[in-house]
């Protein structure tokens, strides 16, 4: 684990209008990891994850990636900084193939990398080779939320936020994006994964962070969390 976290957030205040939705949030993200942020729904998990890609300004606090602030910065300063942001509603482009979902989002890393190019990208997702013709709006939902996520790999990113990234799909296609973030784990790709469905994280997460009411109010291993019945009847339970 490198001394220096691939994310790190101090402090951070975030307020939509007159309401402040983030208070003094703060964790760390350090590369290999993949670290859960859960917690109910509207207790700003997703805006943390716009917050550190630039989508939402913070009022207050620091967001360092790889050890350098980046508060204030504009969203494509931060995804070359190397931050792949991997959002709720997918975002894809539906009037293109898929293969031009892929070749738009192709980038090297900030140091030059091109691990990710369109051969691996077709190795670890194979469920897209076949596909590569059609157009983005055909698939169903799990296959455009693998489009997306094969999408921001692309672009060769340090560190992959993914919000709710098991939200609205079928039992047997989170089962195949759970699959994936293992294997993602275990190629060392470092992860922040927004979630509200705990047990999703569990086989997948190193580390978690559970945020309630713009707070975060726990923080340590996935396997003590696990153990932990009163943080997760008191800020998980539905």
């Amino acid at each position: 684990m490198s001394a220096v976290p691939v994310i790190e957030v101090e402090g951070l205040d975030v307020l939509y209008g007159a309401s402040q939705i983030l208070f003094g949030v703060s964790f760390a993200v350090h590369e290999g990891q993949t670290v859960a942020l859960l917690g109910r729904n509207g207790a700003g998990k997703s805006t943390t994850l716009k917050a550190i890609a630039g989508l939402v300004p913070a009022r207050a606090g620091r967001i360092g990636i790889l050890g350098t602030p980046m508060q204030g910065r504009p969203a494509h300063a931060i995804a070359r900084a190397g931050i792949g942001y991997v959002p709720e509603d997918r975002q894809i482009f539906p009037e293109h193939s898929v293969e031009d979902n892929l070749l738009i989002a192709a980038k090297p890393g900030r140091h030059g990398e091109q691990y990710w190019n369109l051969k691996r990208i077709y190795e670890m997702f194979p469920m897209l080779e076949p596909m590569r013709s059609r157009m983005g709006g055909l698939l169903s939902g799990g296959e455009q939320q693998m489009l997306t996520i094969a999408r921001t790999l692309m672009g060769n990113p340090r560190a992959l936020l993914l919000d709710e990234p098991s939200e609205g799909l079928a039992p047997i296609i989170v089962q195949r994006v759970g699959d994936l973030l293992r294997k993602l784990r275990d190629m060392g790709v470092t992860v922040l994964l927004a979630e509200q469905n705990m047990h999703f994280c569990l086989g997948i997460a190193t580390g978690a962070s559970v945020i309630d009411k713009g707070q975060i109010v726990y923080s340590d291993t996935i396997e003590r969390l696990r153990s932990n019945d009163d943080v997760k009847q008191r800020y998980l339970a539905l």
